[in-house]
């Protein structure tokens, strides 16, 4: 990846503000989730807008929402099921995003999978 496309992807929509802009889940963030490389560091404005999360994005795992990088919609579920989404949100976006495209059978089954195991923690 040359460093041009590497910079389009210091900063990803995530979490559950990717969730709510795939339209897979009813969430409404109060909050914008962002993602950025673990190696990157900078000022921020707005600071109680933002929650801003620092993971190193393989480049399949992000896509594109009106011309703004954000993470796939199965890193969306992955991130909210460590972040602590409520389940039932969960359920929602994993069974939409399989009706809906964004989810392959086998993906829907591993993160359904993960959730369960969560919630019987």
């Amino acid at each position: 990846m040359c460093s041009a496309d590497r910079a389009l992807h210091e900063a990803v929509l995530s979490h559950e503000t990717a969730l709510d802009a795939y339209g897979i889940s009813d969430i409404n963030p109060n909050r914008i989730h962002v993602t950025v490389g673990k190696h990157r560091r900078f000022r921020r404005a707005g600071g109680s807008d933002y929650v801003v999360r620092y993971q190193d994005l393989m480049p399949e795992r992000i896509g594109w929402w009106q011309e703004i990088p954000r993470v796939t919609p199965a890193t969306a579920i992955e991130q909210c099921l460590a972040y602590g989404t409520p389940t039932y949100s969960l359920r929602q976006a994993i069974e939409r995003g399989h009706a809906q495209g964004f989810l392959k059978s086998a993906e829907r089954d591993s993160l359904a999978e993960a959730l369960e195991d969560r919630h019987d923690r």
